[in-house]
């Protein structure tokens, strides 16, 4: 089967669909404006078109049509209901699948009547369309209310990637510090001054009680952003700077050598539509504490993989971790049912699997068609 993934080929998670996909014994060909910045299977053929911006979207779609009609897939999948959405929608080639990521349905839709109008034209010329969460899905329909049936296909991790880069908790050394710790872009979006107010409360609250281990305590951030001066200045005010350690940014590959790092993975986001780095934690054995927002309560189990706390409220996110701190047993417990919980549900292969069904069933229908 040949297929063609219309997105951008500078996204992680391009990469991953398309080497994913291919790895699968699809014939894969990424069509894209932007650069691509990692490495693909060889076995993946890329079109890099020399088009940009929002402009692009539109002045490409004679280039996409003429690599289209040379490779004749069976089906295009296109990622992001606004920019590459509408490049599929004007090229007109069926049967094509709509992927939704984010800020494509929570933030793009809002900026205006004309926007919104945009996205759901979208939506609706699509044969089929897709969302990594259940929430997401929910958010998609409100748009497009005459949708019919939205897929949901989660975006995994390869677990067995993980196991010689993680250590267990059961086996890490007790004499480390016990360090907390979340991997995101430093924005308001993903509530790390929030993280950070929990961590200061959580150190007043264990040296009155705990006070060797709250001496043991650490907070890590992995990640950069336009928030980070302001994130360190907090740390400053709060008096927790020493206590805090600003990594930066890492590669996609060393995600799994950073959650090894870590005791406990917390993600206190406003707004997220899928918990892709909640899975990367589990993956890891790690237990995680994570605010009620958007899809990161779908992929945990409340008090078996992680806990669960309201979003914007960084004393039940002190209580929580508090709870994780004081219980290495609890840890260990809540490590290992995520893991599991994420070789169950998330592992890469079923994904693929979930995807590649859709694109049949889609493939079928349309045949059906025509």
């Amino acid at each position: 089967m040949k297929m063609a993934l219309l997105s951008a080929a500078s996204s992680i998670h391009t990469i991953r669909w398309a080497n994913g996909l291919a790895e699968a014994g699809w014939e894969v060909h990424v069509i894209s404006q932007h650069p691509q910045l990692e490495s693909m299977e060889p076995r993946v053929k890329v079109h890099i078109l020399p088009f940009h911006g929002v402009l692009g979207y539109f002045t490409m779609v004679p280039a996409v049509k003429k690599i289209l009609k040379r490779i004749k897939p069976d089906i295009v999948n296109a990622h992001y209901a606004s920019g590459y959405g509408t490049t599929a929608r004007l090229v007109g080639y069926h049967p094509w699948v709509l992927s939704v990521w984010g800020s494509d349905i929570y933030d793009f839709p809002y900026k205006s009547p004309l926007h919104k109008r945009l996205v759901r034209k979208n939506l609706l010329a699509a044969d089929g369309v897709a969302s990594t969460s259940v929430c997401m899905a929910e958010q998609t329909r409100s748009i497009a209310p005459k949708l019919s049936y939205i897929a949901i296909t989660p975006f995994g991790v390869d677990t067995v990637y993980y196991d010689p880069l993680t250590t267990s908790l059961a086996n890490r050394d007790a004499n480390l510090p016990i360090t907390i710790g979340t991997v995101k872009t430093l924005a308001p979006l993903y509530g790390i001054d929030i993280l950070i107010k929990a961590f200061e409360i959580l150190l007043k609250n264990l040296s009155q009680t705990h006070p060797e281990i709250e001496k043991s305590l650490r907070l890590r951030l992995v990640g950069t952003g336009h928030q980070e001066l302001e994130l360190k200045a907090l740390t400053q005010q709060l008096g927790i700077s020493k206590r805090t350690d600003f990594v930066g940014r890492v590669d996609s590959s060393q995600v799994p050598v950073e959650l090894e790092k870590l005791d406990i993975y917390v993600a206190l986001s406003r707004q997220e539509s899928f918990g892709v780095a909640i899975i990367e934690a589990g993956a890891a054995g790690r237990p995680v504490v994570v605010s009620n927002a958007g899809g990161l309560p779908e992929v945990v189990l409340d008090g078996r993989t992680g806990i669960v706390v309201p979003k914007g409220n960084p004393q039940a996110a002190a209580d929580a971790i508090s709870k994780l701190v004081l219980d290495r047993d609890l840890r260990i417990q809540m490590g290992e049912a995520g893991k599991q919980h994420v070789v169950d549900t998330y592992d890469w292969s079923a994904c693929i699997n979930t995807m590649t069904n859709l694109y049949e069933k889609i493939i079928n229908q349309y045949k059906s068609k025509v």
